[in-house]
């Protein structure tokens, strides 16, 4: 099948959190680096190379951390003000960072076009994994790699529990739409994708534990 761009759908500014955003831009960094996902970042990034879409984007936490391989970054944000803080920090990486509007169920990008997708606690808070996982395997050329960093649910039974009471509740509102007990996991495998290789995490590693402590670090290809 050739390759084709997915029309737009006039969705590229259908996330708006305009709270969460402001928190998040201003408080993440020094989050990520107590609770040790600074290092996660990195380690989600070793050994990318070429073109690479990052879906979710954020303020581009991840900016400064790909390798010189990389040949370009197209990285896809929804929210508004997280976009204009991504391009912020696109201009002070060191590798090529263009900056998109659009939402991860509908990537306004041409199919077969990357050697890599990244997604770091994003498919959390997108409306439709199922729909977004296809996307990312659409724009992925064949043999193209997913590397993931995500939040998910929890193994144990209080744990799970708690977190499904929350996701039915409060948290989404909260946290820009983010959901606690979502099985990752299980939906990168069912979305076609092969190779999965990942190691479990527990963020922060010590101290009390919370709703999104448990985290899976990995990889998987498109066939």
């Amino acid at each position: 099948m050739a390759p084709h761009r997915r029309p737009a759908t006039g969705t590229t500014d259908a996330v708006h959190h305009p709270v969460f955003a402001r928190c998040y831009a201003r408080f993440a960094p020094a989050v990520d680096e107590r609770a040790g996902i600074g290092a996660h970042r990195a380690e989600l990034l070793t050994g990318l190379s070429g073109r690479v879409v990052e879906v979710g984007a954020g303020s581009g936490l991840n900016f400064g951390r790909y390798p010189a391989a990389v040949r370009e970054v197209v990285a896809v944000e929804p929210e508004p003000l997280l976009r204009r803080a991504a391009r912020d920090a696109a201009s002070r990486a060191a590798v090529p960072v263009r900056v998109v509007p659009g939402v991860a169920e509908d990537l306004p990008l041409d199919s077969e076009a990357f050697d890599a997708a990244v997604v770091s606690l994003v498919l959390c808070s997108v409306g439709d994994p199922d729909r977004a996982l296809a996307e990312i395997r659409r724009v992925l050329r064949p043999g193209g790699r997913l590397c993931f960093c995500e939040h998910v649910r929890a193994d144990g039974t209080a744990t799970a529990l708690l977190q499904r009471s929350l996701d039915r509740t409060v948290w989404p509102h909260l946290f820009g739409g983010c959901h606690t007990a979502r099985d990752t996991t299980a939906a990168i495998g069912a979305a076609g994708f092969t190779e999965l290789s990942l190691r479990r995490l527990r963020v922060p590693e010590k101290g009390v534990p919370t709703p999104v402590s448990a985290h899976v670090l990995g990889s998987a290809r498109r066939p």
